[in-house]
């Protein structure tokens, strides 16, 4: 890293001063609120920062509407799959290291993964046939998604192979017992490099974080990432002596009203024993971490910043450079739906081509979102950094798209 001085929070200025008009920030600030106030959403934070300082960072509506608790900018919040960026840099320390190539397969340093099998459908009985992978998925892939793991959320024969093994939603094994002794048995879904697919694959990469480091994963992101970019507020689970500035997660009753959904399992993914606010049994690469929106957006400003924060480097420019180009080969195409027209990077969606993706943005911006309607933006272009975090699941990409444009819309210059 090159120093142990530790980053600050991110400096506040004035928007105007940051090419962002006040005037079109009262819009979001509208928008926002009246999510609240229609009871959509209970409680929304923004924070929006341009050229390194914040302009724009407030909080709406309730953290926890039956204790009568008010949403707070230093409210902690669920991250779900925005834990995976996170994952990806720690490994990017170590490919930084010397330790492996993008290129190297990984039955390199997962010996138990050199005959997997690949899906083929199902004969006339129902039996589940395979084939032999044309290629050996690489560590790229596992960056990428491509290596045709799945992750056990679908209807496919393979999620269901993937539930039944307890891979993807169960915390009683371990991370290397996951990742060396159960996914190994599990054909892939697809041929690896053939199709993008959401995976377990940033479970692969914590894996490795540990084979390479030699440390447990969270210990090793800790000393890499958190401490050093001052992080204090990120945790897999929160402490019980800050239980209190908790967030409640909610989602839709049986008439579409808010209602608290921490203890149905149906909406704790892989991470969380039991409530999110204790420690999760095992950190996984995937999801897990809890964090405010200023801890996400030291992380964030850190990558856009090319790797260093206020002179604490995480990573080298080129690194940042490699991880934020689209890595998906053409044959696949850009990503769909909620990412459309967007290519994939080493661990973050890299906008592609705007017009396909239809809201305002910038080719070459990136980032990711997580399960309970939350989202970041790295726009080099604009030197901006916009994080949008709500707990409302399942995740509503509508309420995301509008904080997306107007988010941009407020830019002037």
């Amino acid at each position: 890293m090159g120093t142990t001085s530790m980053a600050r929070d991110l400096p506040g200025a004035k928007p105007a001063n940051s090419g962002v008009s006040t005037e079109r920030l009262a819009r979001l600030d509208a928008a926002m609120q009246t999510e609240i106030d229609e009871h959509k959403k209970a409680g929304i934070i923004v924070l929006l920062a341009r050229h390194g300082k914040v302009v724009h960072h407030k909080a709406y509506g309730m953290a926890n509407i039956e204790a009568g608790k008010p949403m707070q900018k230093d409210s902690l919040v669920r991250l779900y799959s925005m834990t995976k960026p996170l994952t990806s840099v720690a490994l990017l320390t170590l490919y930084e290291q010397g330790k492996f190539q993008l290129t190297d397969t990984l039955d390199k340093y997962i010996p138990e993964m050199k005959d997997l099998q690949v899906f083929n459908g199902e004969n006339a009985y129902g039996v589940m046939t395979t084939e032999e992978p044309g290629r050996k998925p690489t560590i790229q892939d596992v960056f990428r998604h491509t290596a045709g793991f799945a992750y056990g959320n679908g209807t496919s024969p393979v999620d269901l192979l993937y539930q039944q093994n307890g891979i993807g939603y169960d915390t009683s094994s371990s991370l290397k017992e996951m990742v060396t002794e159960r996914l190994p048995r599990m054909p892939l879904l697809y041929q690896p490099g053939k199709r993008w697919v959401y995976s377990v694959s940033h479970d692969v990469q914590a894996y490795l974080v540990e084979y390479f480091s030699g440390m447990p994963y969270a210990e090793y992101l800790q000393k890499t990432i958190l401490d050093p970019l001052d992080m204090k507020d990120t945790y897999f689970g929160v402490p019980e002596n800050i239980v209190d500035r908790y967030t409640a997660n909610y989602g839709p009753g049986e008439k579409g009203e808010l209602t608290q959904i921490e203890n149905q399992n149906g909406n704790r993914p892989r991470g969380e024993s039991g409530s999110y606010s204790r420690y999760t049994d095992i950190p996984f690469g995937g999801s897990g971490l809890s964090a405010t929106a200023m801890d996400y957006a030291k992380f964030a400003q850190m990558l856009l910043n090319g790797g260093e924060l206020n002179g604490v480097r995480i990573l080298g420019s080129k690194t940042v450079e490699l991880m934020t180009m689209n890595h998906l080969p053409a044959n696949i195409g850009y990503l769909t739906g909620p990412s459309a027209g967007g290519g994939y990077g080493l661990g973050v969606s890299v906008l592609a081509d705007q017009a396909v993706a239809g809201n305002l943005g910038s080719v070459g911006q990136f980032g990711w979102g997580g399960a309970a309607s939350t989202k970041v933006i790295m726009d080099p272009k604009e030197d901006m950094v916009a994080i949008f975090l709500t707990q409302y699941m399942p995740s509503e990409f509508s309420i995301i798209n509008k904080w997306q444009t107007l988010v941009y819309q407020s830019i002037v210059e």
